[in-house]
């Protein structure tokens, strides 16, 4: 009797075989730069020297830094602001910093989508359009700048897109059954391409942010836009580098699980956000150092409306602040009231995941980061926000969402069959 021959299976590529072998260490290597960055800024901002270097993005016409005001006394930022020796490298090496991220993340980009047709063409013919706005700026012509930015960014969201409604068909179709003739199926579900282009698309605008917070004098919509692009592109990165890494948590209840670690994430980043408001409008010790009162009261004198508008117009100089105590005091008690909610709510999902099998140590780091961050926030006010501990609330926020993106990118349903 002739054995009947093993059926032939045909298997989809995985992930892992339609990336580079390298892209999940790049992405972790940009994520850990993002961090440093985010808590270098706000080292430059804290210790007020935002604006060090008038110009951009040369620190009084020169590639680094001056070092002795005799050096820049023709230059025309002179005219603006003198140079402070000891602030102008903070902000031109955080400027440097930021440019290395961006260099990390095209490279990121073009190798998440070098499978995709005409993929590396597209991403670099987009960084290309964006990279020739730089010296028309700084040849004053801004409109050509500006159109040149525009469409480099354009571009790149329109890989972002186009990348990911190829991921939704082509995974609809693997659900609805796959077979030999899938093709590139295992290239076409990957997100990686479409989150990596987002990711570039955001460090564009970033940049952009990091110039108008010099050029309209520390405007605080741009700065707390400034803080909140740097959180989203660390969390980009983290989510691309978690999903590159492919290490799913898999739980029971992950449907749910996400939605409520989505509304956590969501409450974090309005706390981020009135933070980022807080700390631009120079309002953290308009309280004084009392806590839990303000100013010696439960409930000072304040003025919501005037301390929150958001426009002002241009040409005023925001450093050290423009408003009265009243509208200030506004902005911190809606901070330390908006923290409340955060600290019930996330401190809720530290205990539910701490009961959850396989996610009681994400549960316990949660909760430590979590008191630790409350702590470092009393301590601001306390203590009359010294440098250091204001520098480490930052980063204790990044550190919150890192652990909620992580979630959000590692739990994933029991795996079938």
């Amino acid at each position: 009797m002739i054995p009947k021959p093993p059926p032939i299976v045909f298997r989809l590529p995985s992930q892992k075989s339609t990336t580079h072998r390298h892209l999940h260490r790049l992405a972790w290597l940009a994520c850990a730069l993002a961090f440093c960055v985010i808590v270098f800024g706000a080292f430059v901002r804290l210790s007020n020297a935002g604006l060090s270097c008038p110009d951009w993005p040369t620190c009084y016409g020169r590639a680094a830094w001056p070092t002795a005001p005799a050096d820049v006394a023709d230059h025309v930022a002179t005219q603006i602001r003198p140079l402070d020796t000891t602030k102008a490298w903070r902000e031109q090496v955080h400027r440097m910093l930021a440019g290395s991220l961006g260099v990390l993340v095209l490279l990121l980009a073009v190798l998440a989508a070098r499978r995709r047709r005409h993929g590396i063409v597209r991403v670099v013919l987009a960084a290309l359009v964006v990279a020739a706005s730089i010296p028309l700026y700084m040849r004053g012509q801004h409109a050509a700048a500006v159109l040149c930015a525009t469409l480099g960014e354009l571009l790149l969201l329109g890989n972002a897109l186009q990348w990911s409604l190829d991921q939704g068909r082509a995974g609809a179709g693997g659900a609805a059954g796959a077979g030999p003739s899938g093709g590139d199926g295992g290239v076409r579900t990957s997100p990686l391409p479409a989150i990596a282009s987002l990711t570039l698309a955001v460090i564009v605008f970033q940049a952009l942010l990091g110039m108008w917070t010099v050029t309209w004098l520390l405007k605080p919509i741009v700065v707390m836009g400034h803080l909140l692009g740097g959180l989203a592109t660390f969390a980009l990165l983290a989510w691309l580098a978690w999903r590159a890494t492919d290490r799913p948590v898999r739980v029971p209840d992950s449907a749910l699980l996400r939605r409520l670690l989505a509304i956590g994430l969501v409450l974090l980043v309005v706390q981020i956000a009135l933070g980022g408001w807080t700390s631009s409008n120079y309002a953290a010790l308009s309280c004084g150092t009392d806590f839990p009162k303000c100013v010696g009261q439960w409930w000072p004198p304040h003025d919501f409306r005037e301390g929150f508008v958001l426009w002002r117009g241009i040409g005023v100089d925001y450093e050290g602040g423009v408003l009265d105590g009243a509208a200030r005091i506004a902005i911190h008690m809606t901070h330390r009231m908006m923290a409340v909610v955060v600290f019930l709510y996330l401190g809720w999902l530290a205990i539910r995941l701490m009961r959850s099998p396989g996610l009681r140590g994400f549960g316990g780091l949660l909760g430590a980061l979590l008191l630790a961050q409350v702590s470092l926030g009393i301590a601001n006010v306390k203590l009359a926000l010294p440098l250091k501990v204001a520098v480490m609330h930052n980063a204790g926020a990044a550190l919150l969402l890192f652990v909620l993106v992580t979630l959000l990118a590692r739990v994933r349903a029991p795996a079938q069959g």
